[in-house]
């Protein structure tokens, strides 16, 4: 992540135009979302505002675990697996079993694991130019989703419970 470029929507060297630009937005994203959460300690992370509310350790785990789904839909082209499902199952379902199970866990550890599945992507996208962007699939509701849509849901999905984290935090000062 370039943060002296950090507001710029453009062109990134190895990347197509549009995929430079989808990656742009990402990478604000994440930033936006690491600045929110860097010096939380674990009782921070763990923290459940009731009995149905998600971590904030889990929503970041629950990022990735995004991210990771759509490269193995989009670049993979196949299903999650149960090896899959069962390291990111947890995240991707959140609830009662990420309650279970994600926890215990300082800020490097969500940090690491969001950044080696950034780094995954990245480097699928250097395999790609702007036209894959326009493959198309059956979506949610039966409708047709193109991939340049599914890769605005990753980033859509981490700001919006970046909004979530926010509410959580203030709670736990």
């Amino acid at each position: 992540m370039n943060m002296e470029n950090i507001y710029l929507i453009s062109d990134i060297p190895s990347y197509s135009p549009q995929i430079s630009r989808l990656i742009s937005m990402m990478n604000y994203a994440r930033f936006t979302t690491i600045e929110e959460v860097k010096n939380l300690s674990i009782d921070q992370l763990d923290f459940l505002l009731d009995s149905e509310s998600n971590s904030i350790g889990a929503l970041l785990l629950h990022f990735a675990a995004v991210e990771y789904a759509y490269q193995v839909a989009t670049f993979e082209n196949r299903e999650l697996n149960e090896e899959d499902l069962s390291e990111w199952g947890p995240a991707l379902n959140l609830g009662k079993e990420g309650q279970e199970k994600i926890k215990g866990n300082d800020i490097t550890f969500y940090f690491a694991k969001m950044e080696q599945v950034r780094m995954k992507s990245l480097q699928f996208f250097q395999t790609v130019n702007d036209d894959w962007l326009n493959t198309e699939e059956e979506f949610w509701y039966n409708k047709p989703a193109n991939y340049y849509f599914m890769w605005f849901h990753v980033f859509e999905d981490e700001i919006n419970h970046r909004g979530q984290i926010r509410m959580i935090r203030k709670r736990t000062s």
